[in-house]
C-alpha cells in the first residue's frame, strides 16, 4: 500500500453465548512445558523457551491442533518467587512472546525478581500459526474503509468477504475460531502445562479482554490479576463509536491544550484545534498534497490516523506537533514509499474483531447515520479511526460472531487491579469504568489522570500501584487516581517516566495490531 513518510513513521509506532453460561471445563492435561534455554534479541536477561498444542476448535477437542509459543523470564530471585505471572500485550495480534522478551528494559526490577514473566503468542498469531491473508486483498479491503454511498458500502461488503475468505484459504480452519473464548482455554491449558494452581496475569488494551474473560470461566485459578487499559465487551455497535470517538476527541484536546502552554511546542503559538479542523477540511477538498514522485494527496483518513497513533503516549508529542505543522506547509524533503504487495501477510487482527463482536449493520443508511451523529460528539477530529475501521471492517465477515458481546459475570476471584488512564484512545476510560462496575466487588479501579495507552509505563503511581499489588495482593484504595506526567522535552521519546522503563507496546503494537 502505498503510504506518505508521515505515516509510514506513525506505523511504526504504533483488541457461542456468555462465558457465564459455558459449561465447566475439565482441566486440561498437556503434560510439563518442556522449556529450553533461549535468548532476547538484547541478550539481556535468562530466558526459555517451548510450545504447546491446543485444539484448532476446543469444540472438538480431539481434532487437529497447533502449537502455540511460549518465553518465559526466569525469576532473578529463585528463592523468593511467587509464582508465574502471565502477560499479553493486546492487539489482537500482539505478540505475548515478544512482550516477555522485552521483560528485562520494560518490566520493574521487583517483579523481575519475583515471577516467572511468561508471554505466550496467542491462536493466529506470531509464532502461533499466524493468521495469512493476500497483501493485495488486504490493501483493496483497506481502501474501502470509509465508504460515501449505497454501492461503496456494498463494495466495502464484498471485499470484506472476499478478504475473509482469502484468509481461511491460506491459513485453514483456525480462521474460524481466533474468538477470545478460545484464546482463554489455551491459556487455561497454559496454566496447566506450567503447573500452577493459580496464575498472576498482566494484560494491557485487547489483553484485558483475555484476562477479564479467563476470570469469568476460570476465577479459582487467578492469583493476583491486572488489567491495564481495558476493554468493554458488553457494547452495541452505536456505543462502541460514541464512546471510541469521543475518547479521541478529549484526547487530541489535551495535546492541544499541552502545546498551547509549552513553549517548546512548534505549535505553541497556534490554535491546535482550529489547525486539525483546517487540515482536516484542506484534506477533504483533496487540498493536502505532500511533495514527493508522485506527490502524495494526504486524506482525511490518514489525518485521522496519524493523529490516533500519536495519542497513545503524550512522549511523541513533540515529534506529533512538528508533523502537523509539516502537513500545513510541506517541503520537499518527503518522499512517497511503497510497500510490497500480493504476498501472503500476517493478518490477525479483524479475525478476533469480527468474532468477539456483532458489528454487522443493514444498510449504509445505518452507517451514514452513525457518522453524522459522531460528527456532532467530536467537531474537530469527527470520528476514531480505529473503531471506524473495526466497524467497517466487519461487515459482511464470513466467520460467525461465536463470542458475543455480554456483560462480564466473574464471582469468585480474589480481588482484581483495572486501571484506566483518563484520556485513552484506544480503550477509552468509560470502558475501564465500566468493566470494573461488571466485575463487581471483586474489582478495584485505578485512574490515571493523564492521556495515553498503558499505564503501567505512563505513570509512576500507577505503576508502583500494580507492582505492589501483583507482588503482595495488596490493592490501592477504592478510587484512587494518579497524576498526570506531561512531556517537558523532545529527548528520550521512548523512556517511560515509570523507572527508566522502555514503553514496548509502540513496537508491539505495530502493522496488524490496533490496541
Amino acid at each position: 500500500m502505498a503510504v506518505g513518510a508521515l505515516v509510514t513513521a506513525l506505523f511504526g509506532q504504533l483488541l457461542a453465548g456468555t462465558a457465564a453460561a459455558a459449561p465447566p471445563d475439565r482441566t486440561p492435561s498437556p503434560g510439563r512445558i518442556a522449556w529450553e534455554p533461549c535468548q532476547s534479541p538484547s541478550g539481556e536477561g535468562s530466558f526459555e523457551c517451548a510450545s504447546i498444542k491446543v485444539p484448532v476448535d476446543w469444540r472438538r477437542p480431539r481434532g487437529a491442533t497447533i502449537d502455540l509459543a511460549l518465553a518465559r523470564h526466569l525469576a532473578t530471585d529463585p528463592d523468593r518467587r511467587i509464582g508465574s505471572l502471565l502477560i499479553n500485550p493486546g492487539g489482537p495480534g500482539g505478540s505475548g512472546v515478544d512482550f516477555a522478551l522485552t521483560a528485562p528494559e520494560s518490566f520493574s526490577p521487583q517483579l523481575l525478581e519475583r515471577f516467572d514473566i511468561v508471554g505466550f503468542d496467542p491462536r493466529g498469531v506470531g509464532r502461533s500459526n499466524p493468521v495469512k491473508c493476500d497483501a493485495d486483498r488486504v490493501a483493496d479491503q483497506g481502501a474501502l474503509l470509509y465508504p460515501d454511498s449505497a454501492s461503496s458500502f456494498a463494495a466495502l461488503r464484498e471485499a470484506n468477504h472476499a478478504l475473509g475468505e482469502n484468509c481461511r484459504d491460506l491459513t485453514g480452519p483456525l480462521v474460524d475460531n481466533m474468538d477470545t473464548t478460545s484464546v482463554i482455554r489455551d491459556m487455561e491449558t497454559i496454566r496447566a502445562g506450567l503447573g500452577e494452581k493459580r496464575i498472576s496475569y498482566y494484560g494491557v488494551s485487547y489483553g484485558t479482554g483475555i484476562g477479564q474473560q479467563y476470570a469469568e470461566r476460570y476465577p479459582h485459578r487467578v492469583r493476583a490479576m491486572t488489567l491495564d487499559s481495558n476493554m468493554d465487551h458488553s457494547l452495541n455497535p452505536w456505543t462502541y463509536q460514541k464512546t471510541e470517538t469521543i475518547a479521541m476527541e478529549e484526547s487530541y484536546g489535551q495535546f492541544a491544550d499541552w502545546c498551547a502552554r509549552t513553549a517548546s511546542c512548534v505549535l505553541h503559538d497556534r490554535d491546535g484545534r482550529a489547525l486539525f479542523d483546517s487540515l482536516y477540511r484542506r484534506a477533504a477538498a483533496g487540498e493536502l498534497v505532500l511533495p514527493g514522485d508522485p506527490p502524495y494527496t494526504f486524506t482525511t483518513q490518514d489525518l485521522q490516523g496519524l493523529a490516533f497513533g500519536y495519542m497513545y503516549d503524550p512522549a511523541s508529542w513533540f515529534q506529533f506537533a512538528e508533523e502537523l505543522a509539516y502537513l500545513d506547509a510541506p517541503d520537499a524533503a518527503s518522499g512517497r514509499l511503497v510497500g510490497k504487495r500480493g504476498e501472503p501477510t500476517e493478518f490477525g487482527y479483524l479475525p478476533v474483531m469480527c468474532q468477539d463482536y456483532d458489528f454487522d449493520l443493514p444498510s449504509y443508511r445505518t452507517l451514514a447515520r452513525f457518522e453524522r451523529g459522531l460528527a456532532r460528539l467530536a467537531p474537530v477530529t469527527r470520528l476514531s479511526s480505529l473503531a471506524w475501521s473495526d466497524l467497517t471492517g466487519c461487515q459482511n465477515w464470513p466467520t460467525e460472531v461465536t463470542n458475543p458481546p455480554h456483560r462480564l459475570h466473574v464471582d469468585g476471584t480474589p480481588r482484581i487491579l483495572v486501571t484506566n488512564s483518563r484520556y485513552d484512545v484506544a480503550t477509552p476510560h468509560s470502558w475501564g469504568s465500566n468493566a470494573a462496575r461488571q466485575i463487581g466487588h471483586e474489582a478495584v479501579f485505578l485512574t490515571y489522570d493523564g492521556v495515553g495507552h498503558g499505564d503501567y509505563w505512563l505513570s509512576p503511581c500507577a505503576r508502583d500501584a500494580i507492582d505492589t499489588y501483583l507482588i503482595t495482593l495488596k490493592t490501592p484504595r477504592r478510587g484512587t487516581h494518579c497524576p498526570a506526567v506531561w512531556p517537558t522535552g523532545p529527548s528520550a521519546q521512548r523512556q517511560s517516566p515509570s523507572g527508566g522503563l522502555v514503553n514496548p507496546l509502540p513496537d508491539l503494537l505495530g502493522t496488524g495490531t490496533r490496541r
